[in-house]
């Protein structure tokens, strides 16, 4: 357990010419890291908690050095909480402004610091919630930047699912996606929510628009406690393991 908690996390303080104050970054580099070699990236909505709450430095580690996982380095954007709902949704009078900083300020940023990869096919998007709402946003505007996401109980309400139902065809997209089968009456401070209905009505315009999704039900309800237990399901689907 000790080789997973010796974690390399950079902190950033990145200014944007469209939010309203710096956002923090923190950037984790894996085990051997070598300037010399280029990775694959991971790039976090909630970004703070996808570090502490999730623990996804922990488990990379974990599945870097026990499942010989490709390494790879992990980018998480702290959210303003403030204004998380306004950036986050599809919705939001921040939305666009947030999608603009995040494509025009954060990713060049970190190609021009980080050793990353910066094919489409290299860079993953993850988020949880309204998190995971606007990875999935982003990757529809901007199909030449990514075209893989993961999903830990998106808020895929009405905007995104017609959004997704206006696209012809996804097949470019590959998604992995967790819903809890307890999330059917959400407490959230905009209303309470039937993720499970929503994540499910957005399986079926995903599959109906050949998306190579991978689509999971499982007993859990909306906490970080519920994703980091299948965090590692879900870096596995991308970076298989020799396990």
């Amino acid at each position: 357990m000790s080789d997973y908690l010796k974690r390399t996390i950079n902190k950033e303080l990145l200014e944007s010419q469209y939010l309203e104050s710096p956002r923090r970054i923190k950037v984790y580099l894996p085990p051997g890291y070598n300037e010399m070699v280029s990775y694959p990236v991971i790039y976090c909505q909630d970004g703070n908690e996808f570090f502490t709450m999730m623990r996804i430095a922990t488990t990379a580690n974990r599945l870097i050095l026990d499942e010989s996982m490709e390494p790879m380095i992990i980018v998480g954007v702290s959210n303003d909480l403030g204004k998380r709902t306004s950036e986050y949704s599809a919705t939001g009078s921040r939305n666009k402004d947030y999608k603009k900083f995040f494509i025009e300020d954060l990713v060049p940023f970190i190609e021009n610091k980080y050793p990353v990869r910066t094919d489409k096919e290299n860079r993953i998007l993850c988020g949880d919630s309204l998190s995971s709402t606007v990875s999935f946003h982003l990757a529809l505007d901007r199909p030449d930047l990514f075209s893989k996401v993961i999903s830990f109980s998106g808020a895929f309400f009405d905007a995104s699912i017609e959004e997704a139902t206006s696209r012809q065809d996804l097949s470019w997209l590959e998604m992995w996606m967790i819903v809890g089968l307890e999330e059917t009456d959400v407490e959230t401070h905009i209303g309470t929510y039937d993720f499970l209905s929503y994540n499910r009505r957005m399986k079926k315009v995903l599959e109906e628009r050949t998306v190579s999704l991978s689509y999971q039900e499982a007993h859990g309800g909306h906490t970080w406690g519920f994703w980091q237990g299948v965090l590692p399901d879900a870096m596995r689907h991308f970076f298989p393991t020799n396990q």
